[in-house]
């Protein structure tokens, strides 16, 4: 009931001593709670200043018969945490590039042409039954699980028979 007091004095009366009770209280284990959770030891200091600055200009919006002062407070920490983790995971919109792409290299372009139509060839000189499972796990993206219970062969004969088919495309793309 005490901080409760205390919130009501800093949201009516803007009580400044008040607040710094709360701020005495509160903020450290703000700062414990957040270091428990993976911040270091400044990144926590600062989301505790905030969130301790969000009590005081949000104080208006705690409701003691939804929550307690410390689980608004910790809510708070919570929710303020997640955006600085949000934040960090985020590319600032100046480190993203803009503008149209580069156009590839045409001898890299040609190469790559060369080497899909040397691909097309050899998975079509492939035993019939190679090529059908190459085609349904890498063109299908089935797992070969899922091929087996599509053609009621045994795992091990679709795994040999992969592993079979790639080593003669290995060969020919050589």
């Amino acid at each position: 009931m005490l901080w409760v007091d205390h919130m009501i004095r800093i949201r009516d009366d803007q009580d400044q001593a008040a607040f710094a009770d709360l701020f005495d209280h509160f903020a450290p284990r703000v700062k414990g709670f957040l270091m428990k959770s993976g911040a270091d030891a400044s990144l926590a200091e600062e989301c505790a200043q905030e969130v301790m600055a969000t009590c005081w200009h949000k104080a208006h919006m705690f409701d003691p018969a939804r929550a307690s002062v410390a689980t608004w407070i910790f809510t708070i920490a919570r929710n303020r945490k997640i955006d600085v983790l949000r934040k960090q995971r985020r590319p600032e919109p100046e480190d993203l590039g803009w503008g149209p792409e580069d156009e590839p290299d045409q001898a890299d372009v040609m190469a790559l042409q060369q080497e899909s139509e040397q691909l097309g060839r050899a998975i079509s000189e492939l035993p019939p039954a190679q090529r059908e499972l190459i085609q349904k796990a890498y063109f299908g993206d089935l797992s070969h699980s899922e091929i087996a219970d599509q053609t009621g062969l045994p795992l091990g004969t679709i795994k040999s028979r992969i592993r079979l088919a790639l080593e003669r495309l290995r060969h020919a793309m050589k």
